[in-house]
């Protein structure tokens, strides 16, 4: 048990207990209670570093003031000033001497290559008055959409003379372009002059599929090296199963995609493409060109077939008619629908009539068909016409007017980007458009409108279709083709194998 006179706390300030100091005493002899034992006695008694946040004004707060004044005036009358220290002058050398060991210095790269990249200069060397240029560079470059061969060289630096003498030699054999993203193999060489281009001294490229083209400067003159490529023309058929999709069925069976397309957009003419269900059977034979060089170019689909587990079989031939080509039936029959069911991918949004307008406030005739559809979808043309009007057009922003002719003619407003011109002839399904919020509009969608006689009429209340029936040579033709078609072998492994044989002296003869 301890008794309170063993403790002894102050108010206002925190002090060492006087218990201690006693217990200390009586663990020590007396012969030991010197000077050292007060010292430490007095250590146990004096708090020296109180908290100056606490018991301001007593005498224990001004003790811990008074110390921490003191310190920190011993610190400052012992700091060494902010005088700068004496030392040796900057440079003590040579600029000559100073460059030469700089260069063999770690210094901050702000200088480049002028220190730390290189060995400085000594007499011995000469500056040279200009600097040589390379003999020749070689650049790759490449034809960019809508561009021309003529403006990727001009871009690439060769001159406006070789350029025109180059148009003069192979024009005749890259009449119809050369196809955007062809590489550009390109050398100059040695100019006479600085204020003179470079001399075009070699270009190869890839005029067409079955061409290569070589240009080389021989006796200061270009000349034109022709490489026929070997090329197969066989279309290309592709047969498979439904499975969960036709898309990714028809992809792993190694279809394009622009066949795959166009073939949905073929048998979505005929069937729901969601009745198409797993277990049926697709055909599809589209134009391929396959030179030995590997390169392959996918052409038009030639041929669409389904056969389903449950319905009517489906074979569907394009033929060309007259100055038409269209898709016509095993039997020869064809369809041209004048009007498409949507001129965009998407669901309509508004009807054709009385409404409130979403942005003026009041009531009026909404005199045509929205459909809601992405930003930049592309807009189709619903049938063959000519495009009388492509512009600003008030209201309806960036609109297009296509005249179908007995009358009938169709508007599409609130475009983004207009892509057909006045007085250019679009064939059904060509896109004139994409989808926009130009005008008075809320938000992207299309605006579709029909008019009959001026007058404007619900587009969803029209709908002609014409027929045409081969006969005579052309439906001989026409099942001739369609039964050469059919017997083409399905896959890719017969074709390669042929051009495999012929890769070997297809290219350089």
């Amino acid at each position: 048990m301890f008794h309170e006179s063993q403790f002894d706390v102050q108010q206002g300030g925190a002090t060492a207990s006087l218990w201690m100091a006693d217990s200390l005493r009586r663990d020590v002899p007396a012969r030991k209670r010197d000077w050292r034992f007060r010292l430490e006695n007095w250590a146990l008694n004096v708090d020296l570093v109180p908290d100056l946040g606490q018991n301001v004004g007593s005498l224990t707060w001004f003790r811990g003031f008074f110390t921490c004044f003191g310190l920190c005036a011993a610190a400052l009358s012992l700091s060494p000033g902010f005088h700068p220290l004496p030392g040796a002058p900057a440079r003590l050398m040579s600029d000559a001497q100073y460059d030469e060991v700089r260069s063999q210095m770690i210094t901050p790269l702000a200088l480049g290559a002028d220190s730390g990249r290189r060995m400085g200069s000594t007499d011995a060397v000469e500056p040279l008055r200009e600097t040589p240029e390379r003999p020749q560079i070689e650049l790759s470059a490449q034809i960019g959409s809508s561009d021309s061969l003529g403006r990727a060289l001009s871009r690439a630096g060769v001159s406006g003379d070789d350029i025109a003498t180059i148009n003069a030699l192979v024009g005749g054999d890259i009449a119809a372009g050369v196809r955007p993203g062809t590489p550009l193999d390109i050398i100059l060489g040695r100019r006479t002059s600085r204020d003179r281009p470079r001399p075009l001294d070699r270009l190869a490229f890839r005029a067409r599929l079955d061409l290569g083209l070589e240009l080389n400067r021989v006796g200061g003159a270009l000349q034109v090296k022709r490489t026929a490529i070997r090329v197969d023309s066989t279309p290309l058929r592709i047969q498979g199963v439904v499975g969960d999709s036709i898309y990714r069925s028809a992809r792993a069976a190694g279809a394009p995609p622009k066949a795959i397309q166009a073939f949905l957009r073929v048998i979505a003419q005929q069937v729901d493409l969601g009745s198409i269900g797993a277990g049926d059977r697709y055909d599809i034979v589209t134009g391929y060109r396959r030179a030995a060089t590997g390169d392959v170019e996918v052409g038009e689909l030639l041929y669409a077939g389904l056969r389903r587990l449950r319905g009517k079989a489906i074979d569907m031939l394009k033929w060309t008619s007259g100055d038409h080509s269209e898709w016509y039936e095993a039997s020869g029959v064809g369809e041209r629908r004048g009007v498409l069911s949507a001129p965009v991918a998407g669901h309509i949004s508004s009807g054709f009539g009385i409404r409130r307008h979403p942005i003026l406030g009041y009531t009026r005739m909404h005199a045509g068909v929205d459909f809601a559809a992405r930003y930049g979808s592309p807009i189709y043309a619903v049938t063959d016409g000519v495009v009388s009007f492509a512009g600003r057009h008030g209201g309806h922003g960036n609109y297009v007017r296509l005249e179908h002719g007995g009358g009938i003619a169709t508007g599409y407003a609130h475009m983004s980007r207009i892509a057909a011109m006045p007085g250019e002839h679009v064939r059904r399904g060509q896109v004139i458009g994409y989808v926009g919020s130009t005008g008075l509009s809320t938000g992207p969608h299309l605006h579709y409108e029909m008019y009959r006689g001026g007058q404007t009429i619900n587009p969803l209340s029209v709908t002609f279709t014409s027929t045409a029936q081969l006969a005579g040579h052309d439906l001989i033709a026409f099942r001739a083709r369609l039964a050469e078609l059919k017997g083409l072998p399905a896959g890719l492994q017969e074709r390669r194998a042929k051009l495999a044989a012929a890769a070997s002296v297809a290219v350089g003869q």
